[in-house]
């Protein structure tokens, strides 16, 4: 399957994608969805099959699904959001009467995000979802940024410290695992959160190379350390390798700071609910 266009990581309009056997559920979800967020677009889907078609038809920001379909799973469907190219690391939500159930048993797979009891309501779900969709501020968090322009990163760390976010920044990845190194090993005064890198940095060390050590030297994941990687390059090819070798999301240059924010907030929300140490 080609890449995916990616030019949606840049859009104004968040794309929810419901998916359960009930026309009535998706379009009660819907409604409910669009009264709260007037600007979403909402893409319904009944079975696993129209999930893959529509994933194929272009990146989505959240999917909520349900756990019995009637052709497939919401499980098989969590798994078809991770594994469709170019689709970054989006919030899959399980909604579902049963799914206390499941998480005691720990029937849930890496591949979901978050689960919600449908018990509670169609308002709270969309009460729900507008806290991924518009996310509040986490004061308190570390950023560690990788910039080699001083002149970019002083802009960029200010748009982030106005939210009340901690930033080290750093020139170069060399810099960037010395500071890692320190803090797996206990000797740090920061605890990081998040990276935010460049793609291109001087010295000899890439925003790939940092991807690939820190999800294979350190073996920290997506939900232990969220990667977000800026990049300037349309090439889609080159965006999806970046989501496939490790990078939770891309932020495509030039940046928008309401964007950016939105997007380091979010994944600090999933670092959270993941715990301390949890790898994906």
């Amino acid at each position: 399957m080609p890449p995916q266009d990616l030019r949606h990581l840049i859009s104004e309009t968040p794309r929810v994608m419901v998916v359960d056997g009930s026309k009535m559920v998706r379009k009660l979800i819907a409604d409910v969805l669009k009264r709260d967020l007037p600007q979403v677009e909402v893409i319904g889907c009944a079975t696993l099959a129209e999930a893959r078609k529509a994933l194929a038809e272009g990146p989505v920001d959240l999917v909520t699904t349900a756990l019995s379909l009637k052709s497939g799973s919401g499980l098989e469907v969590a798994r078809a959001v991770r594994e469709t190219a170019g689709q970054a690391y989006v919030p899959v939500i399980v909604v579902s009467g049963e799914a206390q159930a499941h998480l005691e048993e720990r029937r849930f797979t890496e591949f979901v995000t978050d689960y919600f009891d449908k018990a509670l309501g169609h308002e709270a779900l969309a009460a729900f979802i507008h806290g991924y969709v518009q996310p509040e501020p986490l004061p308190g968090s570390t950023v560690l940024y990788v910039e080699d322009s001083r002149v970019v990163a002083e802009t960029t760390k200010r748009m982030l410290e106005r939210h009340d976010l901690n930033v080290v920044h750093v020139l170069r990845a060399e810099d960037a695992f010395a500071l890692l190194t320190a803090e797996s090993l206990g000797m740090s005064k920061h605890q990081f959160d998040v990276v935010l890198t460049d793609v291109t940095l001087k010295g000899e060390l890439s925003g790939m190379d940092i991807i690939q050590r820190v999800r294979v030297d350190f073996a920290y994941g997506k939900r232990r350390l969220p990667i977000l990687v800026m990049t300037g390059d349309s090439n889609r090819d080159n965006q999806a390798e970046l989501l496939q070798q490790g990078a939770n999301d891309l932020v495509l240059k030039p940046i928008e700071e309401r964007l950016l924010v939105t997007k380091v907030l979010f994944q600090l929300r999933l670092a959270r609910m993941a715990g301390p140490r949890q790898d994906d």
